[in-house]
């Protein structure tokens, strides 16, 4: 008796989680068929069933699960079929957004390394310039020097051409006294 109980147990559990499972909805006809079908197999007064009650109770149930399970596949394939369409759409949307997004990089990276090109070309223009200045910054030092030299050397040869001058005339002044004594 205790196997017994613990079986229609078993079998109350087995039943209430396919129910729990499934979901709402209003019951199929073979659904309120079968229950009426049980409802008088338990207000049969023999209280036994007959073994082709068994295959058509058995056959009953395989098809309703049969059924179930085929509207239950119907609509996650319809849900399933909708949502791949709405992922590849947004996946779509996604895609173009990204290829939008990397012409922008392209342009904006274009427009980049002009700019760079553009610097690049300034500063070695500068750079040229720059050493242009100091090889002009260096003759022209050179030159400065060059020119302070030649100074200070026509100083020293207007000091010499005096001297020389100065000396001329003293030489002079002495031919002429060497003269007058001489005479």
């Amino acid at each position: 008796m205790s196997s017994l109980y613990s079986r229609s147990k078993d079998l109350s559990s087995r039943s209430r989680k396919s129910l729990s499972d499934s979901p709402p909805s209003s019951p199929s006809p073979s659904t309120k068929t079968f229950r009426q079908d049980r409802v008088s197999s338990r207000s049969d007064p023999s209280g036994v069933e007959s073994p082709s009650d068994r295959l058509s109770a058995r056959t009953s149930t395989y098809t309703r699960r049969e059924n179930r399970l085929a509207s239950l596949s119907k609509t996650e394939d319809d849900s399933a079929s909708k949502d791949y369409k709405k992922l590849y759409e947004d996946a779509l949307t996604e895609n173009e957004k990204l290829k939008s997004r990397l012409q922008d990089s392209k342009q904006e990276l274009t427009k980049i390394r002009s700019q760079l090109d553009r610097v690049t070309q300034k500063q070695d223009r500068i750079s040229e310039r720059s050493s242009v200045f100091e090889s002009e910054k260096r003759e022209k030092e050179a030159l400065e020097k060059r020119v302070t030299d030649m100074e200070e050397e026509l100083k020293v040869l207007t000091e010499l051409k005096s001297d020389n001058q100065r000396l001329k005339d003293e030489n002079g002044a002495l031919i002429r006294v060497i003269s007058k004594l001489s005479k």
